[in-house]
């Protein structure tokens, strides 16, 4: 048995085996199902959490999805950044002919075959999203849906010898570095604070001798911080919500109402060229979003008309109105849902589906009516200072 890619760590009386595993790699999964057969391991880890592990044992799961649920409870863009992330791992699956998540599989398979127990060693990714998402700010947030959104475009292909190479400690640690200098707010979350869960979860697991599943770029922080205590409560707490924001989104809109309000007092024409100049311009790029994504002419007609009064309503999006008139208008059929797994290999996939082309409507219509009501919003103050 190979030991590359395989760390071996003593810790008193238990004996752990990590396995560092390129996510998309046949290789990666044949030596899964390599080491668990030949160590007999009382407990496998896997670096999955339940969402994810029921993801992959149900391939169906997305047939039972209730879209207009998805758009009621303000998770349309949690999900369209699962399916882009996850757009992206099975076009690399699909071209090396293997299942995404296949070396999860089998570590899920070998230890039903031996007997072990399997422990899914990963944190919530609704919990790592939340963490990360609080952390970036606004440009954070259009960048990160901008890189993730760009990568459905990518149609670069890697040999997986390349992929292997992914897997060597020197290139990974300059992976790391690359992405701590890139966007060290959100290393934290999405790395090194599951780092921790992860060694956590694998240092507490049954038995004597345990085998852990894991992505190659988590190994070198689980090899350090496996011997340190985790607080798995602390770690899995969502972020606490600042009132700055809130304040802000509140305090915005009624900034732009007085100012409307006094110039209209002090020059109705000019007040009516400032109201007339905010609905233009939030409804015709909250419009624009919504056409973007193709959605149904009710769909973006409503994304205009609604888009005035939301960006003045921190409670209400224009996106949310323009999704569920897509959704009534254009609902998804069983295929869609059926489709959507393969769908997301592509960028027609993506704007084909029924159920994709909601997510995106909600997003790109929230998106373009943002910044509709920054221009909108430097007019309306542009002409009061024009009448004072």
């Amino acid at each position: 048995m190979t030991e590359e890619n395989i760390t071996r760590i003593q810790i008193e009386d238990k004996e752990y085996i990590l396995i560092g595993t390129a996510h998309v790699s046949k290789q990666s999964a044949e030596q899964v199902k390599e080491v668990i057969a030949e160590e007999n391991p009382d407990t496998v880890c896997v670096e999955l959490d339940e969402q994810r592990y029921q993801s992959i044992m149900n391939r169906d799961q997305w047939k039972e999805m209730d879209i207009f649920k998805v758009v009621k409870e303000k998770k349309a863009t949690l999900l369209l950044m699962n399916l882009v992330i996850s757009s992206f791992q099975k076009r690399m699956a699909k071209q090396f002919g293997i299942q995404p998540g296949q070396e999860m599989i089998q570590g899920i398979e070998s230890a039903d075959e031996i007997g072990a127990d399997l422990v899914l060693a990963d944190r919530n990714i609704q919990i790592t999203f939340s963490r990360i998402w609080g952390r970036i700010g606004f440009w954070g947030k259009m960048k990160l849906l901008v890189e993730l959104s760009a990568s459905i475009f990518n149609k670069e292909s890697i040999s997986e010898e390349e992929l292997e190479k992914m897997k060597s400690q020197d290139m990974l640690d300059s992976m790391l570095e690359e992405f701590t200098e890139n966007a060290p707010k959100m290393k934290e979350p999405l790395i090194d604070e599951r780092d921790q869960y992860l060694a956590e979860k694998i240092k507490t697991a049954p038995g004597q001798k345990i085998v852990a599943v894991l992505g190659a770029a988590h190994v070198p922080g689980i090899k350090k911080e496996i011997h340190e205590k985790q607080d798995l409560q602390k770690l899995n707490e969502k972020p606490p919500k600042s009132n700055v924001p809130k304040m802000i989104a509140w305090a915005i809109p009624l900034l732009i109402i007085s100012i409307i309000a006094y110039t209209f007092w002090s020059n109705p024409d000019a007040g009516i060229h400032q109201i007339i100049s905010w609905t233009l311009w939030n409804g015709s790029f909250s419009a624009v979003g919504a056409a973007i994504a193709f959605g149904h002419p009710l769909a973006i007609l409503t994304a205009f008309a609604v888009a005035p009064l939301s960006s003045l309503n921190p409670l209400m999006a224009a996106g949310w109105f323009s999704g569920f008139v897509q959704a009534y208008m254009k609902r998804p059929s069983v295929e869609d849902f059926e489709n959507l797994s393969d769908d997301v290999y592509t960028v027609k996939g993506f704007w084909g589906n029924k159920a994709t082309r909601i997510l995106l409507i909600v997003v790109l219509t929230n998106i373009f009516s943002a910044l509709g009501t920054m221009i909108g919003g430097a007019d309306v103050i542009r002409v009061f200072f024009q009448n004072l």
